[in-house]
């Protein structure tokens, strides 16, 4: 049985990874009020690194970025290479690409990256000194991944959720982007085979090319256990966002597409979940 060290307690992947994993010796660490060099790694066979700073908040330093997402990563992964361990996964972000993609050109594992933030800057800063420390006896495995949903989701699609559960219509119909999103149970499935497969490099988590805001809407709405009416969204309405909340417009109408084959061929992929199982897990969660 392998030993997995998760750094990074009680997190929405860790924990539902330490729930899913009857197969491994779990063991998770709190990072954030403990010191790792108060651990040995010797005995572990994998280390899993999803301590981060994730959400965008303008009080957050790009130096506090920097420093938990890159700094701490890199120092857990020279005293693992030290001590024994075979491999480490490091949880990443497709944000190390930029913001959003046209339909027809989605992100590959190969496509060059542009981060726009504090966030993806230092997660890819981290990716590429983790990637450095990776030889035949030390695999480094990334795991990019785009919004992650299930049970215990923070942000958007928890914030939309809060609202189904208020209202009988919702105005978010009619809108054809895709964004790239993967329930948790896809993800920590795609995790497992990395592990089992003793995968180095960039992995990229996706189920498929995505879904519209209206698809991801009506997953939610046929989760509900009361009648919602999902209407189109107002032309005025879209204008307004568009001109005085940029940032929300672009998450509800733009794309941010993935085309992952390179990772489904390296660890043969046939994921377990369907969407519908995961939005379902986000509404019995509220």
């Amino acid at each position: 049985m392998k030993k997995v060290l998760i750094i990074g307690a009680n997190s929405f992947i860790g924990t539902y990874f330490a729930n899913d994993s009857a197969e491994y010796e779990v063991t998770e660490f709190d990072i954030e009020n403990e010191d790792i060099e108060t651990i040995s790694f010797a005995g572990y066979d994998v280390i899993f690194h999803v301590a981060a700073i994730v959400h965008q908040d303008s009080s957050i330093t790009d130096e506090l970025y920097f420093h938990v997402n890159k700094d701490l990563a890199v120092a857990v992964a020279k005293k693992a290479k030290a001590e024994g361990v075979n491999q480490m996964v490091f949880m990443s972000t497709v944000k190390v690409y930029g913001e959003n993609t046209s339909l027809d050109n989605p992100w590959t594992e190969q496509s060059v990256c542009n981060p726009q933030d504090a966030y993806g800057k230092s997660k890819l800063e981290a990716e590429k000194l983790l990637l450095l420390l990776a030889d035949g006896d030390f695999k480094i495995m990334i795991v990019r991944t785009p919004v992650v949903y299930g049970q215990g989701v923070k942000g958007n699609i928890q914030r939309i959720a809060q609202v189904m559960r208020k209202v009988r219509i919702i105005p978010l119909g009619g809108i054809h982007n895709k964004r790239a999103m993967i329930y948790v149970g896809n993800l920590v499935y795609i995790i497992k085979q990395g592990i089992e497969k003793q995968i180095s490099g960039v992995v990229l988590a996706a189920e498929g090319q995505g879904y519209s805001t209206s698809e991801f809407v009506c997953f939610l709405k046929n989760s509900s256990s009361k009648k919602i009416l999902v209407l189109s969204l107002p032309k005025l309405m879209k204008i307004f966002m568009k001109k005085f909340r940029p940032s929300l417009y672009q998450r509800l109408m733009g794309s941010m597409v993935l085309d992952n084959t390179i990772t489904q061929h390296k660890l043969k992929l046939n994921l377990p979940y369907t969407p519908e199982m995961g939005f379902q897990e986000v509404m019995d969660s509220l």
